[in-house]
């Protein structure tokens, strides 16, 4: 071994020496009850999750608080949680991300109430005024309607449901227990918000989740936030009816359209992240084609044609009627009805097209033709005129 590696080997083993030095002079942590940390995942058993809070500080979870309804495991070793200090045992912090039942019940249901600290009910009943809940230690609770959630429901859809919760009232040690559901679900809420805040740009394409449908739109969660998809940004044609576009539970692709944070008003187009139709025109409705349309509305001046999603053209009163001179557009044609259109100009700056009806065409073509044969017979035989007076001069001659 020569000088250099003699002299990198001492200056690693003075490096280790100075870590672990470092190390043993680090003392944990000191928690108070409820205190609510951030920590990472260093380790899974079949009962605990362990997490590590830096330094010498380390803790556990209950396994049970992170699996799904289908035994699923939620967590995985290298990830951020969030959790809150219960207690310290034998040198073991024990945290949580919510009280439920068990060991850990009545005991730390006031810590629960000072320190904001959810606990797990489960709805038992509805009574006057809202919901009975069994909490942990065998305790029961009250939870207001207003407090249930963040949009009211059938009590029949939450009894039976176990559900997280912020103690509001703690008193007579317990005997007397309020809850809000509604907090914890703003809490998380807000959280989810300010993620998305820093993430959802408005022209971003994001998938969301249809929540809810009325008739002036529809309700979509994205990430964890609540946003509205307006009636007019629900495809490039005139919706009619939402429920025969969308369905509660639907996932679609949106574009993010005005995010309003400080309002709370977030709103997201579902027609802009389809193609348009306008890009394709001249394309696919070249001026002097004929198409099959639909009559969608009728106006003084004209009837409107839908050709495809989004593209409506305009069939001008003048156009109408055959020759005739009308009043009306539904004097020849009906909402609803299917006509042959020719295109007739495309104004693509205006988004406007000019329509020719197809049937008029043919009927000016066929009163030409009919004009024609009879100009030709005409000449060949002579007028009506001449064909009487030929007939006089003959019965003379008799």
């Amino acid at each position: 071994m020569n000088e250099n590696e003699e002299s990198r080997d001492e200056l690693a083993e003075e490096e280790s020496f100075a870590d672990l030095l470092r190390q043993s002079t680090l003392k944990p942590a000191r928690f108070n009850p409820g205190q609510k940390v951030k920590a990472r995942v260093v380790g899974i058993s079949s009962e605990s999750v362990f997490i590590d809070m830096g330094g010498k500080s380390e803790g556990y979870l209950d396994a049970k608080e992170f699996l799904d309804e289908e035994g699923k495991l939620l967590v995985a070793e290298g990830e951020l949680i969030e959790a809150y200090f219960l207690s310290a045992d034998e040198n073991q912090m024990r945290f949580t991300t919510r009280i439920s039942g068990g060991d850990a019940g009545r005991y730390y249901l006031e810590e629960a109430w000072r320190n904001a600290i959810p606990v797990e009910g489960l709805v038992e009943k509805e009574i006057k005024g809202g919901f009975e809940i069994k909490i942990a230690g065998g305790l029961r609770g009250f939870c207001p309607f207003s407090q249930m959630g963040l949009q009211r429901e059938n009590p029949k859809d939450i009894t039976g449901r176990h559900l997280d919760f912020r103690i509001t009232q703690y008193g007579e040690k317990g005997r007397n227990i309020v809850l809000s559901n509604r907090a914890v679900l703003e809490e998380e809420r807000s959280r989810q918000r300010e993620e998305q805040k820093s993430l959802l740009l408005e022209g971003a394409k994001v998938i969301g989740t249809i929540s809810s449908i009325h008739n002036f739109g529809a309700f979509i969660k994205v990430g964890g936030i609540d946003g509205l998809i307006p009636i007019s940004e629900i495809g490039w044609d005139r919706t009619e009816d939402i429920n025969e576009v969308l369905k509660v539970g639907q996932e679609v692709e949106v574009i993010a359209m005005k995010l309003d944070w400080e309002n709370d008003r977030l709103s997201f187009s579902l027609k802009r992240a389809l193609p348009d139709p306008w890009e394709s025109i001249e394309k696919d409705f070249p001026p002097g084609s004929s198409h099959t349309g639909t009559v969608v509305r009728l106006t003084n001046f004209g009837a409107f044609v839908s050709l495809a999603p989004g593209l409506d053209g305009l069939l001008h009163i003048s156009k109408l009627g055959a020759g005739k001179k009308i009043r009306h557009p539904h004097e020849a044609v009906a909402k609803g009805q299917v006509i042959e259109v020719k295109i007739d100009s495309i104004d693509r700056e205006n988004k406007r097209i000019s329509l020719l009806p197809v049937a008029s065409g043919q009927a000016e073509d066929q009163s030409e033709e009919d004009f024609a044969r009879y100009a030709k017979t005409s000449s060949a035989m002579g007028t009506l005129a001449d064909l009487l007076q030929a007939k006089l001069l003959e019965k003379k001659k008799k």
